[in-house]
């Protein structure tokens, strides 16, 4: 019998298919990397018993919620940061604001005055009494750079309007009910004591205002202030700031400082004043200072007494000034940026009164 020629090829033919199709179905189960949905069509794709995930999906969703995880943990450590340096202050006021502590409530009242908020006006003095940078106190209370330093420079006014009335002249009867022993004996007429203060302030610019604010005294540039202080060590009066370059007498006779004294008032000041000594008297006041030195002289028995005198009550009350000293701005060599030199004045006149709200210096 014979066989036909296409039956006798097709056998071979159809085995030869059947092998090819076996082994490339056992490779594709037997790797694992094999993903039938990315080759051929989506009827294959259905069919497959592998369901890939839609990753775009998956994807967003889970970063949405590692966002907003992220966010809730930020604000979290926001929060305990700010209440972490509010306790510290309230904890201790002096070294951070230079507020005593029993006298902390008044912090409150500057709150219900000025509708500010708490940590905005804390923010305020602390950048006088420690004189950090925004930078930091930005950290301190989560805030940003602008947002910290348009907080002091917006709200600082608004601060001194409350605090201004603990600065005051005195009348004499007061002055004389509260003098010291060290003035009782031989100088109970003194109803204030009259120094000048200089900050220094960072090189200006301009050559002209370099030349104004130059201050001889110092060797740098500074602003100069006038303060008066009664005989107990209270601030009863703190003048704008004047160039450097300006002496005391011009500073005296330019800050109205004469015009909150009563008449017969008898100013207490250092030998710096020598000159007021006529102006003062034609005003109707008693300047009393050290006797003056003349080149070549020697000063009799009672000048030296009275130097001495006169220097020593000067070193009771110098202690008012030290005072100042303590507030990071006003420090010896603090050098204040030439940005805040237009805040300095609400600056002193906010440390005078904190200052003022402190412990008597002498009874």
């Amino acid at each position: 019998m014979k066989i036909p020629m296409d039956r006798a090829i097709n056998p071979s033919s159809s085995s030869t298919v059947t092998r090819k199709l076996v082994f490339t179905e056992e490779n594709c189960e037997s790797d694992i990397s094999c993903t039938p949905s990315l080759v051929g069509s989506t009827d294959d794709h259905e069919s497959s018993p592998y369901k890939v995930p839609s990753l775009s999906k998956t994807t967003s969703d889970t970063s949405c919620e590692l966002v907003s995880e992220v966010v809730e943990e930020c604000k979290k450590v926001q929060k305990l940061n700010l209440q972490s340096t509010l306790s510290k202050i309230q904890n201790n006021p002096k070294l951070y604001i230079g507020l005593p502590k029993e006298l902390y409530f008044l912090i409150y009242l500057l709150v219900s005055h000025t509708g500010i908020p708490l940590e905005n006006i804390l923010l305020c003095l602390m950048k006088i009494k420690l004189h950090k940078t925004f930078s930091q106190l930005a950290d301190d209370f989560d805030l940003s750079l602008s947002q910290a330093s348009n907080i002091f420079f917006n709200k600082m006014p608004e601060i001194i309007k409350v605090l201004s009335p603990f600065i005051k002249p005195f009348s004499t009867e007061s002055i004389k009910k509260n003098l010291p022993i060290a003035f009782r004996h031989k100088y109970n007429q003194v109803t204030c004591i009259i120094d000048c203060l200089e900050i220094e302030i960072q090189k200006p610019t301009k050559a002209i205002h370099q030349a104004l604010t130059w201050s001889d005294y110092k060797k740098t540039n500074t602003i100069k202030y006038l303060i008066s202080y009664t005989p107990d060590g209270l601030v009863n009066f703190v003048s704008n700031g004047y160039a450097g370059r300006i002496s005391d007498v011009n500073l005296l006779e330019n800050s109205k400082f004469l015009e909150c004294l009563q008449p017969g008032a008898c100013i207490l000041a250092d030998r710096g004043f020598k000159h007021l000594e006529l102006y003062l008297s034609q005003k109707g006041f008693v300047l009393l200072r050290p006797p003056s030195v003349p080149t070549g002289i020697k000063l009799s028995k009672a000048d030296v007494k009275q130097t001495k005198q006169i220097a020593s009550l000067r070193i009771h009350v110098e202690r008012v000034i030290q005072r100042l000293r303590e507030f990071g701005m006003l420090k010896l060599h603090s050098v204040v940026n030439n940005n805040l030199i237009g805040m300095l004045d609400l600056c002193i006149r906010t440390a005078c009164a904190l200052i003022n709200l402190q412990d008597a210096l002498s009874k």
